[in-house]
């Protein structure tokens, strides 16, 4: 091994004896409430896909009928030759879904972040950020070299005390949040904070990547479950968790929207996203307009499922959507917790730092509609017995 890289031999083995190296299943399935992982069928408690949809009949079929006469790649930047009519038919149907007054789409959640952030404010500017926000956030911010104020987690006290502090040190001001917080499940009072930054005139943008499908009416995200519309700036959102596919967008003011596609980054400069993943977002936006039944059953799941880890005398932290983090603590009880389900046949991986901090460990549990009673019983049956085995509940 060439010494120059020795360092990262020596940063592998530490994180291995700390119990944060993370072993990467495979899947070799669909994704559903089951899944065939390292070879082994088990029941699936990992992925995003919160309502179902990621094999869903109808989207399956929208993505094959267009292959034939789009292909498999766009072949070119949005800007130049990669805009489909589908792509403009797809944020048509995705504003007057979130109704907001316009949305473009990006290759990700995490690209539509690094994507608007630096076109929103830059060097001169300052952005007043939850401590717990998503790293795609962390990153876009970063990018942008403004400077960052970190405000306490969810707490509308803090933030408004931190903006009063830096009034007068920048030109433009942005307040950014996460709605629902992915590890730890918990919602941020959007309503106060929009009356906050309404107050000191700030621009106001949220990632709503786990809220999208999940809140509000029928699934239409965290500024519909705060009656905000039209109040927000900036909504960033992404297709690869409850809407089942892949991509990203930025939904709300058309002015922020004409803005990004003059000046947002990864719309200009990597390639648009291939039709398959177009219409079969399309086909998701059709299914949970004629429908609120698979967000129903959601909340149905998530409901009975955290009464019972309760009752059994877990932890599940402060979650008040679908996302149920099991608390455990320490990185090595949360990893060797994961490799016991799976070998009572449940995938639930372990969470640890940098993820979460250090001392916060966790399996995080991500319900979905696909599931069944009998599925969440067999999991919860899972959960007491490799509870009871490491000593973290009653024997």
């Amino acid at each position: 091994m060439s010494k120059r890289l020795a360092w990262i031999q020596d940063e592998l083995e530490t994180l291995k004896a700390s119990g944060l190296y993370n072993t990467i299943r495979t899947i070799s399935s669909a994704q559903g409430a089951w899944l065939e992982v390292d070879g082994r069928r088990v029941l699936n408690f990992c992925s995003n896909n919160y309502l179902g949809l990621a094999n869903h009949p109808r989207l399956v079929a929208a993505a094959r009928e267009v292959l034939a006469r789009y292909g498999v790649g766009p072949a070119a930047v949005r800007s130049i030759a990669g805009t489909l009519d589908l792509h403009l038919e797809l944020e048509r149907r995705l504003a007057a879904f979130k109704r907001v007054e316009a949305a473009v789409t990006f290759q990700s959640g995490f690209c539509a972040n690094l994507a608007a952030i630096p076109a929103l404010v830059g060097k001169e500017d300052v952005i007043f950020s939850d401590e717990l926000n998503h790293a795609s956030i962390i990153d876009g911010c970063r990018l942008s070299g403004a400077r960052i104020v970190r405000y306490a987690h969810c707490d509308p006290n803090d933030l408004e005390q931190k903006i009063q502090e830096a009034q007068g040190t920048y030109r433009r001001g942005l307040v950014v949040t996460d709605g629902v917080f992915s590890m730890d499940g918990d919602v941020a009072p959007l309503d106060q904070i929009y009356a906050i930054s309404s107050k000191y005139d700030l621009m106001l943008m949220v990632d709503d990547a786990h809220g999208e499908g999940v809140l509000g009416e029928g699934g239409r995200g965290i500024v519909d479950h705060f009656g905000l519309h039209g109040k927000v700036d900036v909504e960033v959102g992404t297709f690869s968790k409850a809407f089942g596919v892949v991509g990203g967008a930025v939904a709300g003011s058309s002015l922020v929207v004409e803005w990004l596609r003059q000046r947002g980054r990864p719309f200009l400069f990597s390639s648009a996203v291939p039709a398959a993943d177009v219409a079969a977002t399309i086909a998701a936006i059709d299914v949970l307009e004629e429908s609120t039944e698979l967000v129903d059953r959601l909340w149905e799941n998530a409901r009975y499922f955290k009464t019972e880890m309760r009752r059994l005398g877990f932890d599940t932290g402060q979650s008040v959507t679908p996302i149920t983090p099991i608390m455990l603590g320490e990185a090595p009880l949360a990893q060797q917790f994961s490799r016991e389900l799976f070998s009572e046949g449940v995938f639930a991986m372990a969470i640890g730092y940098p993820t979460v901090p250090k001392g916060k460990a966790r399996i995080r549990v991500m319900l979905s509609a696909a599931h069944s009673r009998e599925d969440l019983d067999r999991g919860l049956e899972a959960f007491a017995r490799v509870g009871k085995r490491l000593g973290v509940i009653a024997g």
